[in-house]
């Protein structure tokens, strides 16, 4: 036998092995890609195959690809059907990206995540459509998203919200133009501002101290601001809004979207986490049910397609769709992934097979550990009795609060974590928010209980309580003054001094505790004792304080101006 003979036998074995790693016992063949197909196909008809077809002619090959196509548009999902007929080709593969649809797939993640992944983390092949321009899977994929959701058009995002709440604000506002938004918006719009030069007019939410939660705004806020611009000249480009908060607060959207339309201003939702409203008798209406005209939902968060995925939702006609398609264009990456525009359609899928009953159980989950933790000792539920100005609270999230144990949010998910193997979903000074959703199962459930149940007893049989844990008198942005406007800041000259020289300097830089990513001090802003005393404290605390070259505080970066 030669040596190129047995460097080849010696390759094949390899790349067998690789296979096997999966789970899959792949039919024997001197072919990678026979080898590769095989490997997708059900397990019976790979053995019949393997006893008695294995010289079958490339040309039945073909056949039998189309004719598993037409089966798979009939009973996948649309983008799911295309990827697997797509993956499933008996193709020699000169394309991006390197990995060759897993055969260099680095074995270090295969060993993790197994080689399917790779199989299906193909390009924009000509039968899996063009994001941008799409006229195949990718547009029958949005259409029914968009049927199931409600909206007049819907785009699938790989960029995430950020992606999408950057495109809404650059399509609704030019350079110069105002823009209202709650202060506590998040980062994403403050980075939209940034690239679309809007001015923005905040509005300052509602704020509890003894939670230290901000809630969402009321129309009566809304419509003073916009008659504040008024009163100067202007009026606003759009209207920005969160609903619901991280913590589920829901604002009154439809009353808001009624005075935005009075004045023809488009009205924008950040509705990241609240994809599932509407989908239940007992859950708030959806954004676009009350008359947003753009809303971007994290479809990633409560529903089930992969991290970074989300929607952008268009209803009406004020905002001009074209504007949308070419900010998406400019914002969204040439190389998109397949594998999460496919998992957007699966979502959608999912959602879609029982959208009035699947989150039967996830509520029921929810109610029960609401109504037992309610009965625990020295732990506050949040509930609409704190934000009575508003209509609804996700049902869905679960805000505990443990000051009356002597206890942060910090230190009380600390213990969540380390002594019951509890994960919450958002951290603050004062609380900790839990999150609900169609994976949550009872056995979690009840350990979520027992060990509420045991920090309650613990804390209250040690002297903890002694140490009660000062709740605040103002929210940590209710006195800002602007100085830049965040785009003029964001290009200015900058340097870096020490925190004490930072007072009453223009902040050059972005600064939040993350989670949630809502910043205390913004680009522009003068720096205030109370930001920074609050920043301080919550990183003292345990908070992550992001966009600070310094994320130790010892020093700000500010404009040179």
């Amino acid at each position: 036998m030669s040596c190129s003979t047995l460097l080849n036998l010696s390759l094949q074995l390899d790349f067998a092995r690789k296979w096997t790693s999966v789970s899959l016992r792949p039919r024997k063949s001197t072919c990678c890609t026979c080898q590769e197909r095989s490997t997708l196909e059900p397990k019976k008809k790979r053995d019949r195959k393997g006893r008695g077809e294995k010289n079958r002619s490339v040309t039945e090959d073909k056949s039998l690809i189309s004719r598993s196509r037409i089966s798979q548009q009939n009973s996948l999902p649309p983008l799911i059907g295309a990827l697997k007929a797509s993956a499933e080709k008996n193709a020699a593969s000169f394309h991006f990206p390197g990995h060759n649809r897993g055969r260099a797939a680095p074995s270090s993640l295969t060993q993790l995540i197994g080689v399917r992944p790779f199989i299906h983390d193909l390009p924009e092949l000509p039968e899996l459509d063009n994001l941008f321009s799409p006229e195949g899977p990718i547009l029958e994929a949005q259409m029914q998203a968009s049927k199931l959701f409600g909206s007049s058009e819907t785009w699938f995002l790989v960029g995430g919200t950020t992606c999408g709440i950057q495109a809404a604000i650059m399509a609704t506002c030019s350079p110069g133009e105002h823009i209202i938004l709650p202060r506590n918006s998040h980062i994403s719009a403050i980075s939209a501002m940034v690239l679309s030069g809007a001015i923005p007019k905040y509005i300052l939410p509602e704020y509890d101290c003894k939670w230290d939660i901000a809630g969402g705004v009321t129309p009566s806020q809304v419509g003073k601001a916009i008659k504040d611009l008024q009163m100067d000249g202007k009026k606003p480009a759009a209207v920005f809004i969160t609903s619901p908060t991280y913590h589920g607060i829901c604002s009154d959207l439809s009353d808001i979207s009624q005075l935005c339309h009075a004045y023809g201003i488009p009205m924008i939702v950040d509705e990241a986490h609240g994809a599932h409203l509407g989908f239940h008798p007992q859950m708030p209406h959806s954004a676009l049910k009350q008359g947003a005209d753009l809303v971007v939902q994290s479809t990633h968060k409560v529903l089930c397609s992969l991290t970074q995925s989300s929607m952008l939702h268009m209803s009406g006609s004020i905002v001009d769709r074209e504007r949308i398609c070419r900010c998406l264009q400019t914002l969204q990456s040439t190389s998109p992934s397949y594998l999460l525009l496919a998992s957007l359609d699966a979502a959608r899928a999912q959602l879609g097979e029982n959208p009035g009953t699947v989150f039967n159980k996830a509520l029921e989950l929810a109610i029960e550990a609401r109504t037992i933790i309610k009965t625990i000792p020295g732990i506050s539920v949040l509930d609409l009795s704190t934000f009575n100005e508003f209509p609804a609270i996700d049902p869905l999230r679960l805000t505990l609060g443990f000051w009356s144990l002597g206890l942060s949010g910090y230190e009380a998910d600390d213990i969540l974590d380390r002594d019951h193997g509890v994960i919450s979903e958002l951290v603050g000074t004062q609380s900790i928010t839990f999150a609900i959703n169609l994976g949550t199962c009872r056995e979690h459930n009840q350990r979520l209980v027992s060990g509420l149940k045991k920090l309650s007893m613990s804390s209250l049989h040690s002297k903890t309580t002694e140490k009660r844990v000062e709740s605040r008198e103002h929210a940590p942005f209710n006195d800002i003054c602007i100085s830049l406007n965040p785009r003029d800041a964001f290009f200015a000259n900058k340097r870096s001094v020490s925190i004490k020289e930072s007072l009453g300097k223009v902040c050059g830089q972005l600064i939040c505790p993350y989670p949630p990513g809502i910043p205390v001090i913004i680009p522009g802003e003068i720096i205030t004792e109370r930001a920074l005393n609050y920043l301080l404290d919550v990183r003292k605390k345990g908070a992550v304080i992001t966009g600070a070259s310094d994320s130790h505080l010892s020093s700000i970066v500010i404009c040179d101006v």
